[in-house]
């Protein structure tokens, strides 16, 4: 690719992020009519816990735990969905507990845990720092959670992890930030169509107006 084309492509890009902040307020309304499916990242995790054993679900010792800052923000985006009348319908996590702990917050109601959205990287220190989104298999996985239909007038809701998410959009969603949430308009036929990025400060701005 020559430099012209590589400077037309990061001024595409650059447009294209610009209107998506723009019209996140929007996308925060339409989720009141339900169809849609966010995938969040769970909240901040205390990094002065490891995951010795993580995959010991019920061991909460060997896995790390949402942090008091990760709570906080859960029950924000949670306060967020409530005050503004968003319908939620189902809601998968994954088995670890901070996922189920940051599902919880958000929706305010039971979860279900599922081997889909439990951490591709088997708690990779290495794989959760630089994912690369090279797990087919998993990414297929959350992909089929994605593209199926919520329930009438519902939001499912999603916890993962980020390298499931990387696995399942791309690399270039490796960069999804703490409790950010993307957003998929499920279709009438065929797979989901992507319709957003939702952070925890555009939860705060949205249901602060």
């Amino acid at each position: 690719m020559n430099v012209i084309c590589r400077l037309a492509m990061i001024v595409l890009l650059a447009g294209i992020s610009r209107h998506a902040a723009a019209d996140t307020p929007d996308l925060i309304s339409s989720l009141k009519q339900g169809g849609y499916v966010l995938i969040f990242r769970h909240t901040a995790t205390d990094d002065s816990q490891k995951d010795v054993y993580p995959f010991k679900f019920d061991d909460m010792s060997a896995q790390r735990q949402l942090s008091e800052k990760g709570r906080d923000a859960a029950r924000q985006i949670g306060t967020a969905i409530k005050d503004l009348a968003i319908p939620v319908g189902d809601v998968y996590t994954s088995r670890l507990n901070r996922a189920v702990e940051a599902g919880k917050l958000i929706s305010g109601r039971e979860v279900k845990p599922v081997d889909a959205l439990t951490d591709s990287s088997n708690a990779s220190a290495s794989g959760m720092a630089n994912p690369t989104g090279a797990n087919a298999k998993a990414g297929q996985a959350v992909r089929q959670l994605v593209d199926a239909p919520p329930q009438a007038g519902t939001n499912t809701v999603l916890v993962t992890h980020k390298t499931n998410i990387a696995d399942a959009f791309g690399k270039d969603a490796g960069n999804v930030g703490e409790g950010e949430a993307f957003v998929y308009k499920a279709g009438s036929s065929g797979p989901a169509t992507f319709a957003g990025r939702i952070t925890l400060s555009d939860w705060i701005a949205k249901a602060g107006r």
